[in-house]
């Protein structure tokens, strides 16, 4: 170290005159050594070697003037001017580590990637607009839109955020429960004029765009007015169905909201709708620590709440 004369009273004029283009490699390297008091252990702590070590607390001396350490039998102590410099160099630490996660905190407020699941028919018709809106105001965070009609799990990570249309949520995620969403039975107003007035009671005569094997929908089916109407075809896809009805293949359950988008079908008359399905967004409980994500599920539900009256149908 150096032997510069400086004395105590000498610290407090020096410090202010600290260059402003100090370099600030040397700033880990006093702080080393002033908390392990030697330049060896200071090394280990920093992963370099004495002699680098060494170097950069001289060039900190020669820079700033003064004598930083002395040396004793158990080792390297601060001088007076190193006594006095040291609650500077940690106030500039700790101003430059709270800097540092500024910044990682900016770039994942403002990067990264959200994998994202949904219905097909939702995503289609309603989400893409909102996605597109987010991606526009947020360009550095990507979707990743999985499109199934299965239920993708939270709880087994395989997807971060979900926007769902159930009766209940029966994983442990955290969630927002927005409005109902209502289904009911449509067709076109062709078909049924052509097709109802020859009906039966219970629907003879008249046919289902079946999806299969669907417990749910056979259970639909067997409570609605029309239990003996025929089932056909098997088709998992509602968007299929959405077509096919469109096209006069027969009736089919379907969210409320295609009325109003698609104005040639209509719910058949003595029906009712069944809201008792939810619209959820649905998280992670570890997520809601992660700002892009918080980003993401907060301007999704807005938008989604704006647009109420699309999901709820009439």
């Amino acid at each position: 170290m150096t032997n510069d004369p400086h004395t105590v009273e000498n610290g407090p004029r020096w410090l202010k005159y600290v260059p402003l283009m100090m370099d600030w490699k040397s700033l880990p390297a006093f702080l080393a050594v002033a908390r392990k008091g030697s330049l060896r252990a200071a090394a280990e702590q920093l992963g370099g070697t004495h002699a680098t070590v060494r170097r950069q607390v001289e060039a900190l001396e020669a820079q700033l003037g003064v004598q930083l350490f002395r040396r004793g039998a158990d080792g390297l102590h601060l001088t007076a001017a190193g006594r006095t410099f040291l609650p500077q160099a940690l106030d500039a630490e700790a101003a430059l580590l709270q800097g540092f996660n500024a910044v990682q905190g900016l770039d994942r407020e403002a990067s990264g990637r959200i994998r994202v699941s949904a219905d097909p028919m939702t995503a289609h018709f309603l989400l893409a607009p909102v996605l597109a809106d987010f991606a526009a105001l947020y360009p550095e965070i990507d979707i990743e839109l999985q499109l199934s009609f299965s239920v993708d799990s939270i709880e087994k990570l395989e997807t971060d955020v979900s926007v769902r249309h159930v009766v209940e949520v029966d994983e442990d995620v955290v969630g927002r429960k927005l409005f109902p969403l209502a289904i009911g039975i449509y067709a076109t107003r062709d078909y049924l004029d052509r097709a109802l007035p020859k009906a039966g009671p219970k629907g003879q005569g008249l046919e289902w765009i079946g999806y299969g094997s669907e417990p749910e929908l056979l259970t639909y089916i067997r409570q609605s007015p029309f239990p003996e109407a025929r089932v056909r075809h098997a088709i998992p896809d509602p968007e299929m169905h959405l077509h096919l009805a469109r096209a006069g293949a027969g009736m089919t359950v379907l969210a409320a909201w295609v009325q109003a988008k698609f104005p040639e079908l209509q719910r058949v008359p003595g029906t009712d709708l069944d809201e008792r399905r939810s619209t959820w967004v649905l998280l992670h409980n570890d997520l809601r620590r992660v700002r892009r994500v918080r980003l993401f599920v907060d301007y999704l539900c807005a938008a989604l709440l704006e647009r109420r009256a699309d999901f709820i149908g009439s």
